[in-house]
């Protein structure tokens, strides 16, 4: 039998990199044995060196020929025994106890013997997990589909994943796959719904569908859909958020996008005024704060101080309005406005005008007084209502009241916030949309929509949602938590070369992502990132990943991303990434121990990604 499975002998040992020389009798395609026929070697293909009683793997990564230089002294019957045959080969492990493993103990000598492999050598290489470990089956090898591949759920899940591939490659299909397959093998264990969380992250509504029944990769009564929309008017799925988020100095940076020097500070100090934040949560404490700012706004000046500021305080709270909180504030302000800008104070004419240099009054007292006099009355009048008023809308006014009162202090320049300002209305409308203060149990997996929301947001919501999450199990001590972070087309949220936001911003993005991907195993917190884009993703991320499926991939630069950042690959499988077909993938990482190119198995129609390609003739005859 071993005569028949000897290819040839060790000819040169250069490191990993061995030659070996091809008996002559051994050089065609196929060899027959035991009755049968089987594949002679080829560029891929692996074989065996034996080096006493150890047993030394090789994977064939080339092969060339040369003429036989002392033919003329040989009767030779055939020209084709002319050729001597050589295969490039990387030694890439062993196989000891049956076992195969990974790495070399010792190199081989010239003139050891090489062998194509046996069906159970072969299957032993293939075999990425041990008798008793829990495994599943995601697919088979694309040219040998009688051999599964089942990878260990220790080995896979307790890593970060990278899905790399062109779009209709099939990386979400895999995606669906893996996830499927695991969840379904454990979901009606307890300990399972107890410990086990994933979070997709879904940018185009592959993985979850605005249904009544959605069943995508699980049945639905294992999933928590958020479909979040900043399209319209009142969305009914919101994502829920603590509150401690909302009296967090760096989200309402990035949301407000204030810059460091000034606007940032300017936050900080607004959301650590304890004073402010409880008188705004009643209404007298409300009508002090107009009471105060308007006082404050009407009797000290400072220079270059607009003569309007008090009008302008007012229309700020105006905009209000539209929450129904101050429901009568626009027969106030008629009283505190006329159009050379004088401040008039009551019906008997009685009346005041301010400069930087003067107040001409008609009525004896002391100037202060009387304003204070005046602002009383009217604010007293004033209706507030704080029924339906909630955390953001509270931050909101917070926000207002400190900038008026920091701006009249002389504390901060007026033209260094007030473009802070002038988003502030905007953006708490579309957070309202999206977040809410609610706290609420899960199930296994949660799928948080993105596709109804607009650019700006779909940065933002990410990086709350994961860093809510993550700082929830970075401070769990319980060490039986798992967490699953899965970023669908990840590059929307990871991109190093963005230029639609602050260098600012995308540091303090990239390092959020960047930690967790760095300590996020010492919580049990893992990332699995999907993407078209590798080139775009920060290199610090990918080469933190443990397990690659990598689909197709056609651009020369996402190639070389994945050669420099992905040291699991051989020359084969990487000169194989750009003819890779739809559905087939290389699987490299810490899950198996050799990159290997395989079909995934098909999911039961029922669970498949909303994402297939639209038949054109379909909808044309």
């Amino acid at each position: 039998m071993e005569s028949v499975l000897k290819i040839g002998s060790i000819s040169e040992v250069k490191g990993r990199n061995v030659i070996i020389k091809v008996d002559k009798t051994k050089n065609a395609s196929h060899l027959i044995f035991n009755g049968g026929i089987i594949n002679n070697v080829s560029v891929g293909s692996y074989v065996k060196i034996t080096k006493g009683f150890n047993e030394i793997i090789g994977k064939i990564e080339g092969e060339y020929i040369s003429e036989d230089k002392i033919a003329f002294n040989k009767n030779y019957t055939d020209n084709r025994d002319k050729i001597k045959r050589f295969l490039n080969v990387s030694l890439v492990g062993f196989i000891e106890q049956n076992q195969f493993k990974q790495g070399l103990k010792e190199l081989p000598l010239i003139e050891n013997e090489c062998y194509l492999l046996t069906q159970e050598e072969f299957d032993c290489i293939h075999s990425f997990a041990n008798k008793n470990d829990d495994k599943i089956k995601i697919g088979t090898l694309l040219n040998e589909t009688s051999v599964d591949i089942k990878l260990g759920v220790d080995k896979l899940f307790a890593s970060h994943i990278g899905i790399f591939g062109n779009t209709g490659s099939g990386k979400s299909y895999t995606l669906a796959k893996i996830y499927h397959e695991l969840i379904m093998q454990y979901k009606d264990f307890q300990k399972f719904n107890e410990n086990a969380k994933f979070v997709i992250i879904d940018f185009n509504g592959e993985f979850a569908l605005n249904k009544r029944r959605d069943n995508i990769i699980i049945d639905n009564e294992y999933k928590s859909n958020y479909f979040l929309s900043t399209n319209k008017i009142n969305p009914k799925s919101k994502f829920p958020i603590k509150k401690e988020i909302l009296y967090d100095t760096t989200f309402w940076a990035i949301l407000l996008r204030a810059t460091e020097q000034t606007q940032k500070p300017f936050l900080d100090g607004t959301l650590k005024k304890g004073y402010l934040i409880e008188r705004i949560k009643s209404v007298d404490g409300l009508k002090e704060l107009i009471k105060s700012n308007l006082k404050l706004l009407l009797t000290q000046f400072t220079q270059n101080q607009d003569k309007n500021f008090h009008i302008f305080f007012l229309e700020e709270l105006l905009k209000f309005d539209g929450d129904k909180i101050f429901t009568n504030l626009k027969l106030i302000l008629i009283d505190f406005y006329s159009k050379n800008l004088n401040f008039y104070a009551g019906k008997d004419d009685r009346r005041f005008w301010i400069n930087y240099k003067h107040i001409n009054y008609s009525s004896n007292g002391n100037v202060e007084e009387f304003i204070e006099k005046i602002i009383n009355e009217k604010v007293n009048t004033l209706l507030i209502n704080l029924d339906d008023v909630n955390e953001f809308q509270r931050i909101k006014l917070l926000i207002t009241f400190n900038y008026f009162y920091s701006i009249q202090k002389g504390y901060y320049n007026r033209e260094h916030i007030s473009p802070l300002i002038g988003r502030l209305d905007a953006k708490v409308i579309q957070a309202n949309k999206v977040f809410e203060i609610k706290e609420q149990k899960e199930k296994v997996l949660t799928v948080v929509s993105l596709k109804n929301v607009n650019v700006e947001m779909r940065k933002l919501i990410p990086l709350v949602v994961c860093k809510q999450y993550y700082d929830t199990y970075k401070n769990d001590n319980s060490k039986s938590k798992y967490l699953n972070l899965i970023i669908d087309e990840a590059h929307n949220i990871l991109s190093k070369n963005s230029i639609r936001e602050s260098e600012i911003w995308k540091d303090y993005r990239l390092e959020t992502f960047e930690e967790i991907i760095k300590e996020g195993r010492k919580f049990g917190v893992f990332l699995t990132i999907a993407s078209q884009r590798p080139s775009d993703i920060s290199d610090t991320i990918i080469s933190q990943l443990h397990n690659y499926f990598l689909h197709r991939l056609i651009n020369n630069k996402d190639i070389e991303a994945i050669g420099k950042t992905v040291s699991y690959l051989d020359k084969v499988s990487f000169d194989s990434l750009s003819i890779l077909p739809q559905g087939a993938c290389i699987l490299a990482g810490l899950s198996a121990d050799l990159p290997v190119v395989i079909k995934i198995d098909e999911i039961d129609k029922l669970y498949k990604p909303y994402n297939e390609t639209i038949e054109l003739t379909k909808n044309w005859k």
